[in-house]
């Protein structure tokens, strides 16, 4: 059975690929880095769509202040995104967009080195009780 796709998932899916669009083309703050927009989760009604980026630094490890900030001038710039989509989608209503920090790569990543981290903690105690 074909899972089912609504129609928030096809807008949410529109809306990140538009958004990804604005923030590079139009957007120009240059406070806003390399930014990546990693989902967007609309409501069934349309009223609201929350988009989720992630940033990328110089450094593996984005530090905080730099989240925090980005997040500020997305959130104070959503006025001006939400109606440059306005334009490009062909919504009755385009939704209020809130920006949420998706630290979801940083987890990824903390998983990993433990796993890399146990593995290698593992080897050196077999080798030790041979």
């Amino acid at each position: 059975m074909a899972k089912e796709y609504s129609r928030s998932q096809r807008v949410g899916d529109q809306i990140q690929r538009y958004m990804a669009e604005l923030i590079q083309m139009e957007l120009g703050d240059p406070r806003v880095g390399m930014v990546t927009i990693t989902a967007v989760e609309v409501s069934k009604e349309f009223e609201r769509a929350q988009v989720f980026f992630t940033v990328l630094g110089n450094t593996v490890q984005v530090d905080a202040e730099q989240v925090k900030e980005t997040a500020k001038v997305l959130n104070n710039a959503a006025g001006y995104l939400r109606s440059a989509l306005a334009k490009r989608l062909k919504l009755r209503s385009t939704p209020q967009l809130k920006f949420v920090y998706d630290n979801s790569m940083e987890r990824g990543n903390r998983l990993s080195d433990l796993i890399k981290s146990a593995v290698d903690q593992s080897s050196t105690d077999d080798s030790t009780d041979s």
